[in-house]
């Protein structure tokens, strides 16, 4: 029988969820029709995971960083560096990288809405910043993925160790940066932010997009909210650590920035967008092609966690099933091939946030003891022969079946 020797690696984010009193106090995923993930399921092992461990509330990019294996301890220094290697931004040392939000903000820099009614396209807005120059120091801004962008400080003298300014609530003002140590880098560095989101805010307030954007009944880009300062690590690649090639397709820009930060090649796929709109088929049928020259092929789907933030219960629902259509593509794939699908952590409608409650984890292969579990879904999974994993125990799974671990002892 032949070994496994490629992978895919499917995560959905923000993928599980609490039970909906409108669903029969089922969860979006439980209430979905669900055929081909259940098929799946069918022929897996399954669980459930804490990406950080039980009773710890994730973020996107660390439960990432822990499922590859990359533990937030040594490696995490912040979400702005790993924002801004999605963006195609190399980093220098020295540099500070942020991850930030086109918003909106009323004369008092009170925050109205920090997604500016969840604009499209922000590639105006950040050109609008971009190159900047203050004491000494060059700003570079790129736009990311519908309200986001990728900022880099480059220059001598800055530091990573300063407060965010994003609140991360509408009706708050945005926050005074300050130093979280008393070295002269820190304050400059959080003085050097104070400044530029005045400057920046006097330069988008005043764009001739947001004066249309207005005289339409939308909401000025008139602020960049600022969060996630970090420098970056030196650290091993994903093959270098695992001795796997790997690429990564994704439409959002931290989730491209997971793959670029770990090494992994980014593949472009059509209508890749991060939203309810993005072509998961198409990613799906990229995935397979990929595997022709790598071995590891990490895949993100963003919008189940985007649905749940918004509270859009029913949505999210709809868009399950349209990911369900789209596993089709995995149904029937070769002996040598490990199909892993997960999520990075749960996102609960009733709370608009991230949970610490835990996702469904699934080993597809011939290779795998197949369990009982004849459905795919956060209490159905409570059944599987993984019982409960953490992060870190995901990819010693995957170089198990692949017959890649290390012996320990004699």
């Amino acid at each position: 029988m032949e070994t496994v020797n490629k992978v895919i690696f499917v995560v959905y984010d923000g993928l599980g969820d609490r039970p909906i009193k409108e669903f029969g106090y089922k969860t979006p995923l439980e209430a979905a029709n669900t055929p081909n993930f259940d098929a799946i399921a069918k022929k897996s092992l399954c669980g459930l995971s804490n990406a950080l461990g039980r009773g710890v509330r994730p973020g996107s990019d660390v439960s990432h960083l822990a499922i590859f294996g990359y533990p937030m301890d040594k490696y995490y220094t912040g979400r702005g560096p790993i924002e801004v290697a999605g963006l195609g931004i190399k980093l220098q040392q020295g540099d500070v990288a942020f991850r930030g939000n086109f918003g909106t903000v009323d004369a008092d820099w009170n925050i109205i809405d920090r997604r500016a009614g969840r604009i499209r396209v922000v590639d105006e807005f950040a050109a609008a910043l971009d190159g900047m120059e203050i004491d000494g120091i060059k700003i570079i801004v790129k736009p990311g993925t519908a309200h986001r962008a990728g900022v880099v400080f480059r220059g001598p003298g800055l530091s990573a160790n300063i407060s965010d300014a994003d609140p991360h609530e509408e009706g708050k003002p945005v926050l005074e940066v300050k130093p979280k140590d008393d070295t002269k880098e820190a304050a400059f560095t959080a003085q050097l932010l104070n400044k530029f989101m005045r400057r920046a805010y006097e330069v988008l307030d005043k764009l001739e997009a947001n004066a249309k954007r207005r005289a339409d009944g939308q909401l000025a880009a008139n602020f960049l909210l600022l969060r996630g300062a970090g420098m970056y690590p030196t650290m091993p690649t994903f093959e270098e650590k695992y001795g796997l090639k790997a690429a990564c397709i994704a439409g959002g820009g931290l989730y491209k920035g997971i793959g670029a930060f770990l090494g992994m090649d980014l593949i472009h796929v059509e209508g890749a967008t991060a939203l309810p709109d993005s072509n998961v088929r198409n990613k799906f049928v990229a995935a397979k092609k990929a595997l022709e020259k790598y071995d590891f092929v990490f895949t993100h789907v963003k919008a189940t966690d985007s649905l749940a933030e918004d509270g859009n219960f029913e949505g999210k629902k709809q868009f399950i099933e349209k990911c369900d259509a789209a596993m089709a593509e995995f149904l029937d794939l070769p002996d040598d091939v490990l199909l892993v699908v997960t999520a990075d952590h749960s996102t609960a409608c009733e709370l608009h946030a991230h949970t610490a409650d835990p996702v469904p984890i699934l080993f597809c292969s011939p290779h795998v003891r197949i369990d009982d579990v004849q459905e795919f879904g956060e209490r159905a999974f409570v059944r599987g022969g993984l019982g409960r994993m953490e992060g870190k125990d995901v990819m010693p799974t995957v170089l198990n079946v692949m017959g890649r671990l290390h012996l320990i002892g004699a």
